[in-house]
């Protein structure tokens, strides 16, 4: 946990967790990437708007820096996907 700047005490389960549901999330958008299934690109972005929008809220409610290195994964591939979303639109025009 000291790597991702954590404050808090979680225990063992809560970053399996959360490791494991990020890895989760992950491999389901670089396969709709992969398979360029630009019709799930928009639904992957407002899914992780939410994720954000809690990760914020975690952290004003706790003030752990954990919480804003998961904002910056989690923004670091909305970053990506808009990305690949906006190059696919424009290759399909």
């Amino acid at each position: 946990m000291r790597l991702l700047l954590s404050n808090g005490e979680y225990g063992d389960a809560l970053p399996r967790l959360l490791g494991a549901v990020l890895l989760a999330l992950g491999v389901v958008i670089a396969q709709i990437i992969r398979h360029r299934l630009a019709v799930l690109y928009t639904t992957t972005l407002a899914v992780r708007a939410v994720i954000l929008i809690v990760l914020a809220a975690l952290y004003f409610s706790t003030r752990d820096p954990l919480f804003l290195v998961l904002f910056g994964i989690v923004g670091l591939g909305v970053v990506f996907t808009g990305t690949s979303y906006l190059l696919d639109r424009r290759a399909m025009t």
